[in-house]
């Protein structure tokens, strides 16, 4: 047992008597104060800091478990976070398990699975199966964490020609908040198995996946950078082209204000620019013949697509990993026709002051739409919408008030809801927009069932 600093005399009692038995209990709880803690609670998003009463750091299931059922019997609520991508919530008077040391990683070449614990990120995934010629079905970031994506459905890279990342879990490891470590998979607990890919945390805290890999050892893709002055024609352009394309494309376009600082590529750093990510899982020829529709549009500032290694498929949405305060807004569209083309330009073109640093339309449907039932409720979506802005102090409200302009402004063409992992927010306006009201009603069920006492954090949102 490691306990980093002493239990601070005016906490909560319930919250305190929690933390004294977890002590004796599980090996490592971190109290305020201390190195760990801080390093713990870190977020990838410095605009949502978050302040649980205590780190359990756990080390395997067992101690997810204890700490469960510990923190059930003194009615505490317990958060989950492995890289600090996604967190909606502060943790104010929660336990937090850390799933970091959770970082098993195997690959079976002849099964073509890895079993991936659940403070892994995709990328070692990738370090670990590309040697084989396999390729996990990842998120645009390699920075993200493999358990947390997985339970909010996944769309990534690849989403049109091989579905959601989550369609290829085989099984998961997961503790319920009743502190029970259980399997499940589509046969084991199936409608654990249901609520588990969609579901965001709601229904246990999963410590381990094993997850089917694809045989792909490279793409045609990357990414089409052109200036604000080409904006107008590379995104009516993209509208028409993106209908067409066969569905081993998978492909979006984003609105980028980039601000002047090293990170950002030379001939990109301080413009307005506009960007078509696309990736091609079919013969590098045919990818070449079609991109070549939006290389006639203008002349790029920068053109990376090309024949890529999958173990680069990162590079094709280059995410930022370092952190940084930032505030995000999603929603779904029906239509990116002409007249929605029009409205988007008319509401983040380059002429229009804006504080967004990222305006992005992502193409859905292919592979999306396939795929057996899951807690993940928006498989027949056309196309989704992405917002992200600095939020400073002094430029939150600004870049939020501009998000909710962007929304409002193309809502003729909106569709209700949003996908799990990338919805902000808390409490039940983010189920309201994560899931129809059948699906949020099945899970509120499988909740009370596997957390009979309401103990995880998210599930507290879907109970009310």
């Amino acid at each position: 047992m490691t306990l980093t600093t002493p239990i601070d005399a005016g906490s909560r009692p319930a919250a305190d008597a929690a933390v004294r038995a977890l002590t004796t209990a599980v090996t490592r709880v971190h109290l305020p104060g201390t190195e760990a803690y801080a390093r713990l609670t870190a977020t990838q998003n410095l605009a949502t800091p978050v302040q649980p009463v205590a780190v359990v750091e756990a080390l395997d299931a067992t101690e997810v478990a204890t700490t469960l059922r510990l923190a059930a019997e003194a009615d505490v609520p317990v958060a989950v976070q492995g890289t600090g991508h996604g967190v909606t919530d502060a943790m104010t008077g929660a336990l937090l398990v850390h799933t970091a040391s959770l970082d098993e990683l195997t690959v079976d070449p002849v099964l073509r699975r890895a079993r991936i614990g659940a403070g892994v990120r995709w990328g070692a995934v990738l370090d670990a199966a590309v040697p084989h010629g396999l390729a996990p079905v990842c998120g645009s970031s390699l920075h993200v964490g493999v358990a947390g994506f997985l339970t909010g459905g996944g769309v990534g890279p690849l989403a049109r020609s091989h579905g959601l990342s989550s369609d290829y879990v085989h099984a998961f490891e997961v503790v319920t908040g009743d502190g029970v470590v259980r399997r499940a998979s589509r046969t084991e607990h199936p409608d654990l198995f249901w609520g588990l890919r969609g579901g965001k945390g709601a229904l246990g805290i999963v410590t381990a996946v094993e997850l089917d890999l694809a045989p792909v050892a490279e793409v045609y893709g990357g990414a089409l950078w052109f200036a604000a002055e080409d904006a107008t024609p590379v995104v009516r352009t993209w509208s028409v082209w993106a209908d067409l394309l066969p569905t081993q494309a998978t492909t979006s376009l984003a609105v980028l204000r980039l601000p002047d600082l090293d990170l950002v590529p030379p001939p990109l750093r301080g413009r307005t620019v506009v960007c078509v990510r696309f990736v091609w899982t079919g013969a590098p020829d045919e990818g070449e013949e079609l991109v070549r529709a939006m290389r006639a549009v203008g002349e790029p500032l920068i053109d990376s697509v090309a024949v890529l290694p999958y173990a680069a498929i990162g590079s094709v949405h280059a995410d930022p990993d370092d952190p940084m305060p930032t505030s995000e807004s999603s929603f779904l569209l029906e239509d990116f026709g002409p007249e929605a083309v029009e409205r988007f330009l008319d509401l983040v073109g380059p002429h229009v002051p804006s504080p967004q640093l990222m305006v992005e339309v992502r193409q859905l449907g292919g592979a999306v739409r396939s795929g057996d039932d899951c807690a993940f409720a928006h498989r027949d979506a056309p196309f989704s919408v992405f917002t992200a802005g600095f939020a400073m102090p002094e430029t939150a409200d600004l870049v939020a008030g501009d998000a909710r302009r962007i929304a409002q402004g193309l809502a003729p063409w909106a569709r209700e809801g949003s996908m799990p992992n990338f919805t902000t927010g808390g409490g039940s306006s983010w189920v309201e927009r994560a899931y129809p009201a059948p699906v949020a009603a099945r899970l509120r069920e499988l909740s009370v069932a596997y957390d009979p006492a309401g103990v995880l954090l998210a599930a507290r949102r879907l109970r009310g």
